[in-house]
């Protein structure tokens, strides 16, 4: 091996990757979130499909994925633990039956009062001051759609 070959070896570091960052931080979020979500009995894509239903209910299916970015064959599955465990309802819809939607049922709309303090714990986990917090949300989100272009 020459040693010009050494000039790019840094760019095949993982700790220089931006991508294995991410992904590392999803799995240290994955640790902080469960504990906090076990007392819910959500995973945490259950909470994020509760936390749509707790912003706007009765959505439909296809709604739902689209904004957490979700297949159908991905989230019908989560979607029939949320039912099976009281917490939503899935009916279609009279206008177009076709399209399936999802309503919180009186259990799915008293979770969110225990899952009020979730975020608040979440973000005193990550020891970043709120402005540090958006500004990161908002330079990944903008990161994530320009990959999705």
């Amino acid at each position: 091996m020459a040693d010009t070959d050494n000039i790019d070896d840094d760019k095949l570091a993982l700790d220089s990757f931006l991508c294995f960052a991410v992904y590392s931080a999803n799995h240290a979020f994955t640790r902080i979130y469960k504990p906090l979500l076990e007392s819910l009995d959500l995973t945490y894509p259950q909470y994020l499909v509760m936390v749509l239903l707790w912003e706007k209910d009765d959505q439909t299916v296809g709604g739902l994925g689209e904004r957490l970015f979700l297949e159908s064959s991905t989230l019908t599955p989560l979607l029939k633990r949320l039912e099976a465990a009281g917490y939503i309802a899935r009916v279609r819809d009279k206008a177009d039956e076709r399209q399936v939607r999802v309503q919180l049922t009186d259990m799915g709309k008293a979770l969110r009062r225990k899952a009020i303090s979730v975020p608040r714990d979440l973000t005193e986990a990550t020891k970043l001051g709120s402005e540090d917090l958006e500004r990161l949300r908002a330079e990944i989100s903008a990161l994530r759609d320009t990959l999705l272009k």
